[in-house]
Formats: structure tokens, sequence, C-alpha cells
């Protein structure tokens, strides 16, 4: 679960790679996780020192595909997020514990809502929230309809 490290070029290597940023329109978009990284958050004023996964993922869209880096961090603040995460790719389910399998979750497909953020006068994509699967959705309306209002 390295990251490609690249290599060194030489001065007079040959280069083919074009610049090809897309700022993506803020919407839900389909996914798939393609690598996890493990790290180490040293520690904010919001939240202590904890382990985190850097989950990289490629956003399929019709302007092109992006690839965005989100860090999930494992601390009980953040469980929420996690299982959001989790749920998002199929590998939980609602009300059932999950012990966490990052490695399994790389090749995964969910979807995910994409937002903008602005730093240094630059935008950026992000992931805002990744989204539960329609199937959740459907037994959650299931369980609605047998609730006694």
């Amino acid at each position: 679960m390295a990251e490609d490290m690249g290599r060194e070029l030489n001065w007079d290597d040959e280069i083919t790679l074009d610049d090809e940023f897309v700022l993506l329109p803020e919407g839900d978009y389909r996914f798939r996780v393609e690598d996890v990284e493990r790290a180490r958050h040293p520690g904010s004023e919001n939240l202590p020192a904890c382990n985190k996964a850097i989950v990289t993922i490629r956003v399929f869209s019709d302007l092109g595909d992006v690839t965005l880096k989100n860090n999930l961090f494992l601390h009980s603040k953040t469980e929420r997020m996690l299982s959001q995460f989790f749920t998002c790719i199929g590998m939980k389910k609602k009300g059932e514990p999950l012990k966490m399998d990052f490695k399994g979750a790389i090749g995964k497909e969910g979807k995910v809502k994409v937002g903008t953020r602005e730093y240094n006068g630059n935008k950026y994509n992000e992931v805002k929230r990744f989204l539960r699967p329609v199937e959740q959705f459907k037994a959650l309306d299931e369980e609605e309809d047998d609730l006694d209002w």
C-alpha cells in the first residue's frame, strides 16, 4: 500500500503527461478505492494524535476521471466517518459491527459527494461525504413503512 515514489528524471528525458486538472462541479459521483496508505496524524487543536488512513479514490465523471485523497482518522471522535466510508463501499451493514479492513477496501466502489474548497486563491475538489448504497436506502424506506406513526 505504499505510494508510488516515481523516479528521478534526467535533463533530456521525454515527458508525456499533460496537466489535466479537472475541477468537478459539486455533486454525487461514482468512485473506486485505488489505494490506502497508513499514516499518523500528529494531533491538532480538534483531534489528538492517532493513526490515519489516506484513502486514494478515482472519481468517475463525464469531464474526466479525478483522483482524490481523503484522510480517515482512526479515532473514536471520527467513528461515524469511518462507518460512512465502509458502509458506502458495501463492507459494513447498518447496525452491525465491523472490523476495519482497509486493504480489503481497495477495488471497492461506491458513491461520493464531491465539493470544492479554496486554498490560497485556488479551488480544489474534496470529498464532502461518502454516500450509502441505494440498496440500504431501500431497506431503510421499508423499515420506515413498518413503523407505527
